[in-house]
């Protein structure tokens, strides 16, 4: 994280900027007058170079905007900053509801509010704090980017009394210049994908690579599309693909190498953590896991799709009725969601029509012919081993139909016995014991 003027960053100057709108209103509001004539905030121009300015000037931040976002990451800068402005602007003693503030079960500090929020904009002049209040609605850029939000607050009090958050991965690319990824968890009920293999490593038929190619295209140019080009009043501002075809044929690694080489971040949704038995809790479940992902320019792939993306049933019980609005919510969510979507499914015709209409596209992942399954075999092998004289990978191709996660398998079981012999050989019986292995998982005979 760099900058060019004097060394700090612009919440620096900001939060000193921050401090001097409070101390003015603290002044005038004790000295018996609401009138106040803030100061500026300082112009971002091109003299800074840190992550705080430059989302301070690509979203183009109001004053009131910059000034709640100031306002919200205060505490996690300095810590007793909003204290000690209150205590030198403040000569009495007693608790001010005017101001706002809360504290926190660990942080003894002042947290702010969105009462401290309108009391700087507006005093406790009543028609101008409701007209300060759209500042703090859900429809505000700040709202909307799930930058900063309210918390809530129990039934009967005021919206407004809610401590002013800021987003925790925002938070640190603020401060820090960089953003965590976030770790599976009932909150989270997505794991990051990563992989070291390249295209180059992913055999797939020239159609389905072509049509995955188009996805590559959508995802690396779709922000032009949608914003420069004035699409976005014509599509939705999101892309729905479906993978569907035999377990092992490259749909987990297409969605990770997808983020790899465009830049974006992949996470395959854990069902298990979003499904649930109890009425409501799936919707609450997506509902946090899209708001999560909206705005972060995430893949997100849902694995096995078919627990969550499922043909609607007849009404017959209350459990249908409320498995049906399950659907239904999802549909709404995935027409929102401005990223790109990958639903992965054995079979097609599981995935519910509903679904199947809103796709921009729907791949087909076969399983490996004998040509691919060479291919597929000449890449398995470590640098370290060699074949047997008496081993044929194009007569294994030809013999054996299986899939790339099959044949990497029977790879892994070969190259063990290898090792425990103590060789570098891979010799027929070592692989034929892994097919044998593998048929045996699936019910099949060799």
């Amino acid at each position: 994280m760099s900058n060019t003027l004097n060394g700090k960053s612009l919440f620096y100057y900001d939060l000193d900027w921050l401090g001097k709108v409070f101390a003015n209103r603290l002044k005038a509001h004790f000295g018996g007058h609401e009138h106040v004539q803030h100061e500026q905030p300082l112009d971002v121009e091109d003299h800074f170079a840190d992550e705080y300015a430059n989302f301070v000037q690509e979203q183009n931040l109001s004053v009131e905007e910059r000034l709640l976002l100031i306002l919200a990451l205060a505490p996690h800068i300095r810590p007793a900053f909003l204290d000690e402005i209150i205590a030198a602007n403040v000569s009495q003693s007693g608790d001010f509801p005017q101001i706002g503030g809360a504290r926190g079960k660990h942080f003894r500090g002042f947290i702010p509010t969105g009462e401290t929020f309108l009391f700087l904009l507006a005093g406790t002049n009543a028609l101008a704090r409701i007209e300060a209040k759209k500042w703090l609605h859900s429809d505000t850029l700040l709202y909307k980017m799930k930058v900063i939000y309210l918390e809530s607050v129990p039934a009967g009090e005021p919206i407004s009394s809610g401590k002013i958050t800021v987003d925790a991965e925002f938070l640190e690319w603020f401060l820090l210049g960089k953003k965590s990824i976030p770790k599976i968890s009932p909150d989270f009920p997505a794991q990051h994908l990563q992989t070291e293999l390249t295209w180059q490593d992913l055999v797939l038929n020239p159609l389905t690579r072509d049509q995955i190619g188009e996805i590559e295209i959508w995802v690396r140019h779709h922000n032009t599309l949608l914003n420069e080009w004035g699409m976005s009043k014509r599509l939705n501002p999101g892309f729905k693909a479906l993978f569907h075809g035999p377990p092992g044929t490259g749909k987990t690694l297409t969605a990770t190498l997808l983020g790899k080489y465009t830049g974006k971040e992949v996470f395959r949704i854990d069902l298990s953590l979003v499904v649930s038995k109890f009425i409501g809790e799936t919707e609450k479940n997506l509902a946090t896991l899209f708001d999560k992902a909206e705005n972060k320019d995430w893949i997100l792939f849902f694995d096995e799709a078919d627990a969550l993306f499922s043909k609607r049933t007849n009404v017959r019980d209350a459990h249908d009725k409320y498995a049906n609005q399950e659907v239904s919510y999802l549909l709404q969510r995935l027409e929102l969601f401005s990223g790109l979507v990958i639903l992965a499914s054995n079979f097609k015709t599981n995935i519910d029509d509903a679904f199947s209409r809103r796709f921009q596209s729907v791949i087909y992942f076969p399983m490996p012919k004998a040509r691919e399954r060479l291919e597929l075999w000449q890449n398995a092998f470590p640098e370290q081993v060699e074949m047997s004289d008496d081993l044929s990978l194009a007569q294994l191709a030809e013999q054996y139909e299986l899939s790339g996660a099959n044949i990497m398998n029977i790879v892994q079981y070969a190259c063990l016995k290898c090792l425990e012999r103590g060789d570098h050989v891979i010799m027929p019986a070592d692989v034929e014991g892994g097919i044998r292995k593998e048929f045996a998982k699936e019910g099949k005979l060799i």
